[in-house]
Formats: structure tokens, sequence, C-alpha cells
């Protein structure tokens, strides 16, 4: 048996990127997997698609994560086509470059609002509808929250508050069995990182000289990992920080 067999996985903002390498990987473990989008439901569709020519479980929901109406709404609607779900692999979220003296009210409550205040309502909607054995919750955070570099003060900011939220939660949520932990990707290929900017040639190329693996990362390279705290065989492992980038840190 596959080892996420009978698992019910949502992952967030997964209709490309991470996002969408991540539920091909659980839904190949055996797990029927929610494509969350909240614009492309045609990237959202093509992933569906993809996973159910491979034979697995998958179907998409539209749903802005950083509203709290619209996440309720997504989670009755699991619970009314599955009971219950296992797995929830909080992805979506927002990056951007900026000088210090570039941010502003507006780019600040875009990030914290779907990178911290999404992750959290989600995450109160899972515990709601876990099954009474538990369930296992994978935060994706970034490295940027170890190596800090300059230009992304608040998107290294709300990765930050990720972090310290995981091992919060990962303490008070372990006595109903409800596992937290995060995985905090390095520079990763995605269609995202190209739009952000963080992909310029010279950024790139910087990087990759001090990654000591010496290349920037693919979604292939993270989903394993997801997959991994997301299994029983992750059963004794909550509160961590995975962090995959290459060895940078």
């Amino acid at each position: 048996m596959k080892r996420l067999e009978k698992k019910v996985a949502l992952v967030t903002g997964s209709s490309k990127g991470i996002g969408a390498q991540i539920v091909r990987q659980l839904a190949q473990e055996g797990a029927t997997v929610i494509v969350n989008y909240t614009r492309s439901q045609t990237d959202a569709d093509k992933v569906v698609t993809q996973i159910l020519e491979q034979g697995g479980r998958a179907f998409a929901i539209q749903a802005d994560v950083a509203k709290s109406l619209e996440v309720k709404t997504l989670f009755k609607t699991i619970a009314h086509m599955y009971g219950s779900v296992d797995i929830l692999v909080n992805n979506a979220g927002v990056y951007a470059t900026g000088e210090l003296g570039e941010v502003t009210e507006d780019e600040f409550h875009r990030h914290f609002d779907l990178n911290v205040l999404g992750l959290i309502l989600c995450t109160q909607a899972a515990v709601e509808c876990f099954n009474p054995a538990g369930g296992s919750i994978v935060n994706i955070s970034s490295s940027v929250t170890s190596f800090t570099p300059a230009g992304s003060t608040v998107y290294t900011a709300s990765k930050g508050a990720v972090d310290a939220i995981t091992r919060t939660l990962a303490n008070e949520l372990g006595p109903r069995n409800i596992r937290v932990n995060s995985v905090n990707p390095g520079l990763v290929v995605t269609e995202g990182v190209h739009a952000s900017g963080f992909f310029e040639d010279e950024f790139r190329s910087k990087i990759e000289a001090i990654t000591p693996l010496g290349r920037i990362g693919k979604p292939q390279d993270i989903a394993p990992a997801v997959a991994f705290l997301a299994s029983d065989d992750a059963s004794w492992i909550t509160g961590e920080t995975l962090v995959i980038g290459g060895g940078l840190r």
C-alpha cells in the first residue's frame, strides 16, 4: 500500500509551481488531493488532469485563502465530498523584492494577509475538519528566514512569522495528535519567482556561487520532503523546520 493511501490532502495555491508539484507527489503516493487556486482555473484543471491520467484522485476548488468566508466554504465543500481532511499543506503565498524605502502599507498587507493570515485561517478550519486520529500540517516557508537577503524585508518578515507559528502550533496542537512542520525552500525555479524579480541573472548567479551544491532548486526537490512530513513515517516529528536550499543558510 502506498504510504498516503486513504488520506485526503489539501494543498493551497497548488495550480502551479511548488504547490503543483506537491499535489502531484501526494497523489502519486496515494492521497486524494485538493488542488486549490485563486484565479488560475486553467492551470488548476491542467494539474488535475495530469493526476487523473496517472491514475490518481484529484479535484480543483477555487478559494482565496486570505478571506475567512472563502476558507470556510472551501473546507465545507471538502467535508461534504470526503468527510474529513488528513493533510493540510499551507503553500499559498506571495513574494516580491523591494528596498526599505519602497515598502508600502499595501505591500505589507498583501504579504501578511496571504502568507500569515491565510495560513492561520486554513489551519483553524483544518483542525476542525481533521478526523479524531489527528492530522498533519506542513507549512511552506522559505530559506530567506535563514540567510535574510537584502531587499526582502516584508517577505522575510512574513516567512519568519510562519516559522514561529509552526513551532507555536506544534506545541498547541500536539495533544490532539496534530503535527505541524515547516519546509523552507531556497531559490526554486517557478513561474512566481520569475515574476517576482528574484530570478534576475545577477541574483541567481550570486545565489548559485554561495550554495554548497552549486545550483538553484526545482519543485521536484521540495515535494518529496513535504510528502514525508505529511506521512505516518514522520509520526514523531513536529515543530521542525526543514531548510531545503542546497546547503545555503
